[in-house]
Formats: C-alpha cells, sequence, structure tokens
C-alpha cells in the first residue's frame, strides 16, 4: 500500500465515524438504539441483514476453501444461507418483527421470559454472549490477517486499530450507525468487488474466461461438493444456516425487528436471501481462478486472496478492496456488538439488579454504550488468542464453534414463537439447550476422529429432537404463555402496533386506573407500556406511562399497575 491507498482507508473510518456521530442525534432511548424504533426501511433492513451475515473471513479462510477446492465454497456456503434466509421469511422474519411491534421488546430475548421462565432466558443470554465474544474474536483477527499482508502491522495492532474505530460509530449511533455504515459498505463492497473482477477477467483473457477458464484448472473445481465438503455437510449447513441466519443470531433478528411492520421484515429477508444468491459468486470468481495467478504461502491458502490483489490491482483500487474487506468485518462485528448490548442491558442486568430493572431512559442508553465498549473489549482479547490450541484457526472457530453452538441457542429462541410448539415449555427449552451443548463437546473434544458433518450437526439436531419430544411428554403450555403465543401469531402482515394492542388489553382486562386509551390491563393481553414496572405473572415489566396514559416513548399505556403479562418496551 502507498499514500493513496492509505488516503482511501483513512478516508473510510473517517466516514464511518462521521455517520456514527449523525446516527446520535437519531438515538433518544434503547429502543432507538437496539431497534431503530421501528422505523427502518425494509430495503436498509435487508441490505444490513446482508452485510452483517459475513465479514473478511470470506477473504481469508472461504479465500482458502475457494483456492483448493473451487466451486463448493459456493455451493456449500452462501447458497444454503440464501436458501435458508428464503425460508425464515416465511416462518420467523414476520414474528420477530411482532417481538417488538406488539410485545414492546427491545432485546430479541425479552420475550423468552414470557414464553418460558426467567432460567431459560438467563441460560440462552448468557451462554449466546460467551458465543458471540468468540466469534467476533475471530472475526477480528481474520481482518488483522488481511491487514498484516498489505501493511505489515502485527495481528494486535490490526486488531486494536479495526476494534477501536468500530466501538467509536456503533457506541455512538446504535443500530442506525450500524445500518447506515452497513449500506455505505455495501456501496464500498459492490465497486470493489466489480474492479476485482473486471480485473481478473482481464488477466485471464477477457469476459470469455467466465467459461473457459475451468479447463485450465483441477477437475475438483467444479464439483460443487469435495473434500470434506460433503452432500451431508451441504445439508447439515443448510439445516443449521436457516436458524442462525433467520434470528438465531441475534443481530440477525434485529433487521427484522427494525422494520415498521411483519410485511417489511419478510421483504427485508427475501431481499437478504436474493443478495446472498447473487453476490457472493461474484466476489468468490477471482478466488476460484487464483491458482493461476498466485501461489499461497500459507498451508490453508487463506491469504490467496490478499496476495491476488497486492499482484493485480493498482495503488487507489487496492485501498478500495482492503476497505471492503474492513466494510464486511466491521458490518459483522458492530451488529454483533449493538446485538450482544441489547441482550446484556434488557435481559441480563436486570435479572442480576433490582437497581437495573429501575434504569431511567437515559441510564438504559448509557449503560446499552457502556456494555457494547465492554464486548468489543473482550472479543478483540480472544482475538489474540484465535490461533492458540484451543481455538486452532479462524476457519475453525467459524465453522466449528458458531454453526455447532448457534443450534442450542436458537432452537428455543426461534421455534418458541411458533403456535405449533406452544407444548414445548421451559423443561423442552432448557433440556434441548444442554444437550446441545453436550453434543458439541462430545464430537468435537469427546471423541476422536469424528466427520466434520456430524461435529456441525449433531448439536443443533440434539436440541431440535430433544425439544420436539419433551414437548410432548411435559407439555407445559399455560394460559400466560399462550397469550403470548397469540400475540407473535395473530393478525397479518399490518403494522400491528403495541398500543392497539395495549387498548384491546384495556377491554378485555380489568381497568387499572390508568388515563388515555390506554390504560387497564389484561390477563391475556397486556402489553409493554401499560404500568410504571408492572410486574405480570412472569415477572417482566413494562415501563411507566403518564398522567394522560401515554407511555415514556409516546405510545398509549396505561398508569402505575398493571397485572398482565407485560414487557418493558
Amino acid at each position: 500500500m502507498n499514500s493513496l491507498d492509505w488516503a482511501v482507508l483513512i478516508g473510510y473510518f473517517g466516514v464511518m465515524v462521521a455517520i456514527g456521530v449523525w446516527s446520535h442525534k437519531r438515538v433518544d432511548d434503547v429502543s432507538d438504539f437496539f431497534t431503530a424504533g421501528g422505523k427502518m426501511p425494509w430495503w436498509l433492513s435487508g441490505i444490513s441483514h446482508h452485510m452483517s451475515g459475513y465479514s473478511a473471513v470470506m477473504f481469508t479462510g472461504y479465500a482458502g476453501i475457494a483456492y483448493q477446492y473451487g466451486i463448493t465454497s459456493y455451493v456449500t456456503w452462501s447458497f444454503p444461507i440464501a436458501i435458508g434466509i428464503a425460508i425464515g421469511a416465511r416462518l420467523f422474519a414476520g414474528r420477530l418483527n411482532r417481538l417488538r411491534s406488539r410485545l414492546g421488546v427491545a432485546s430479541p430475548l425479552e420475550y423468552l421470559k414470557a414464553r418460558y421462565n426467567l432460567p431459560t432466558q438467563q441460560a440462552l443470554a448468557w451462554s449466546g454472549v460467551l458465543l458471540k465474544i468468540v466469534d467476533v474474536g475471530a472475526k477480528w483477527a481474520a481482518i488483522a490477517t488481511l491487514l498484516s499482508v498489505f501493511t505489515g502491522m502485527s495481528l494486535n495492532q490490526g486488531i486494536l486499530l479495526t476494534g477501536l474505530i468500530t466501538g467509536v460509530y456503533c457506541t455512538v449511533g446504535g443500530l442506525w450507525a450500524d445500518a447506515l455504515t452497513e449500506l455505505g459498505q455495501f456501496v464500498i463492497q459492490l465497486l470493489a468487488g466489480v474492479a476485482m473482477l473486471v480485473t481478473v477477467l482481464g488477466e485471464l483473457g477477457g469476459f470469455s474466461s467466465l467459461w473457459t477458464v475451468w479447463d485450465k484448472l483441477p477437475d475438483s473445481h467444479t464439483q460443487p461438493t469435495v473434500g470434506p465438503y460433503t452432500l451431508t455437510f451441504l445439508l447439515a449447513y443448510l439445516f443449521i444456516k436457516t436458524f442462525e441466519y433467520s434470528g438465531g443470531m441475534w443481530n440477525q433478528a434485529q433487521r427484522f425487528m427494525a422494520t415498521a411492520s411483519p410485511r417489511q421484515a419478510k421483504r427485508s429477508a427475501r431481499l437478504s436471501a436474493l443478495l446472498w444468491f447473487i453476490w457472493p459468486a461474484v466476489l468468490f470468481f477471482p478466488m476460484w481462478v487464483a491458482p493461476l495467478l498466485v501461489r499461497t504461502q500459507k498451508p490453508d491458502a487463506s491469504d490467496s486472496y490478499a496476495l491476488l490483489t497486492e499482484r493485480l490491482l493498482p495503488h487507489g483500487l487496492l485501498g478500495l478492496v482492503v476497505v471492503g474487506f474492513f466494510s464486511h468485518t466491521m458490518a459483522m462485528c458492530s451488529s454483533d456488538a449493538n446485538a450482544i448490548s441489547a441482550v446484556f442491558t434488557r435481559d441480563i442486568a436486570p435479572a442480576l439488579s433490582a437497581r437495573a430493572r429501575a434504569w431511567s431512559h437515559r441510564a438504559g442508553l448509557l449503560a446499552a454504550r457502556l456494555s457494547t465498549v465492554a464486548f468489543l473489549a473482550l472479543s478483540m482479547a480472544i482475538a489474540t488468542q484465535v490461533n492458540s490450541p484451543t481455538f486452532k484457526d479462524i476457519i475453525t472457530v467459524v465453522i466449528k464453534w458458531v454453526a455447532g453452538l448457534v443450534g442450542p441457542i436458537s432452537i428455543p429462541f426461534l421455534l418458541g414463537m411458533l403456535r405449533v410448539f406452544r407444548r414445548s415449555g421451559p423443561t423442552a427449552a432448557l433440556g434441548s439447550w444442554a444437550a446441545g451443548l453436550f453434543a458439541f463437546w462430545l464430537t468435537n473434544y469427546g471423541l476422536s476422529d469424528v466427520q466434520l458433518q456430524i461435529q456441525i450437526v449433531s448439536p443443533v439436531a440434539t436440541s431440535l429432537v430433544l425439544y420436539l419430544l419433551l414437548g410432548l411428554v411435559r407439555p407445559e403450555d399455560t394460559e400466560e404463555r399462550d397469550a403470548v403465543l397469540a400475540r407473535i401469531n395473530s393478525g397479518g402482515d399490518d403494522d400491528g402496533t403495541t398500543g392497539a394492542w395495549a387498548v384491546a388489553g384495556a377491554e378485555a382486562g380489568v381497568g387499572a386506573g390508568g388515563g388515555g386509551a390506554g390504560g387497564g390491563r389484561g390477563a391475556a393481553t397486556g402489553l409493554a407500556g401499560i404500568p410504571e414496572q408492572a410486574t405480570g405473572p412472569e415477572g417482566l415489566t413494562g415501563d411507566g406511562g403518564t398522567e394522560d396514559g401515554r407511555a415514556a416513548d409516546g405510545r398509549p399505556g396505561g398508569k402505575r399497575t398493571g397485572g398482565g403479562p407485560g414487557l418493558r418496551p
């Protein structure tokens, strides 16, 4: 990299920080910080969902797979993700949106306290937080590896630089900053990816090389499944990614929650699925033909794309591609940081401290920002150890740890929203979660010579089977849990709002003496914003209303008391 490349990189960092500062003006409370107040356009949500789904690991770990095995890198990675998101668009996207619009929650896991119980919510929250610290640590290590190739920075220096820049804009601007920077990053990656594709095609003889170059590559390069990436692996990956990218990874759930209505959430998911189907193929082509142009130095070929970029691109464009590397990693890491902050602030902290349950909007927002910083710092510390014997290497963390552990966390969370699983209660949720974690340990560390696809699929398959069986053997459906499911599932794709449901609660339940249309509480339909710290049968709370019956964020709400299964807005 020369001065022109550095100017492009520094300019990019400056724009990211500026977006964060601008987004700060749009954040007044935790709802704005975590779910953009439900005001995010569906197309921005869709692009944000897509960009937050992959990182610089694509240009290191998956670049190595593409270099060694060819098109299987697309067939067994981005293609099943596209299919999984399309499935999730129908099953989960609209329901995730209703968590915010009808239950008034700001964290994806807030509803679990009413759907199951407090221990279930805490088990999923803590294990998910710990998993994401490791996952994001791998992403920091990936971008630092690329940065070291181009600049000569050490791994730790690269981790510190990218972590600090990301921390500034996502801590200040919340989800709005994440989404807007991801939009800018998408445009940058579009330009960089197309520039790389055109350059490689020119090097290989022109546009016709798209179909003529394959004879010069190993035969295995055109096989959809090859090596350890078998058909079984593909099916296992599709199974896992359907849960992970449909909301099992909480940052993905936030994008659907941030849109105005269930219909827009579904459109957002479909756009993301379409992008996953098309765009990775454009990025992968240079990696597939890289054996004809560069010789890698690392055994896993994870340096292939960086070497290709250094050889082929002129200065300026080189800086743009390096910015593209950063864009993916920073998009994912910042969105993960926001999601984890939401879970800590809304789910973990209130369970640990009575003081946290009484946080004002200002105190809650400050806690959200501080927890974001803490998460980024911990993940950066983990990143320095990603190549240790415990984690082995970047791609191992991403494929084994994340794919293996996301199932036990996402099964109770996502399937708990579907009416067909109404009988599965706390026993099924905790039992499936614990058994899935044990299956991960057994196949990865307890037994030797276990196939990769078995290591990946066994935890989520174990969790799914136990969740179903325990729900049948020991049904735990109750009136309160059925009421939560009714709010998530009833109605169409309209802009159903918390206020409308609060009115329904007032009509169906017992008046609480609150002013305005939002006064009242219903045993089956009491919702967020009804009372000031009102505690329902499941122990969840709602922030207070004012004398005229309005909740603190402007929605209809009751005055001070309430008996329904309220949820904090």
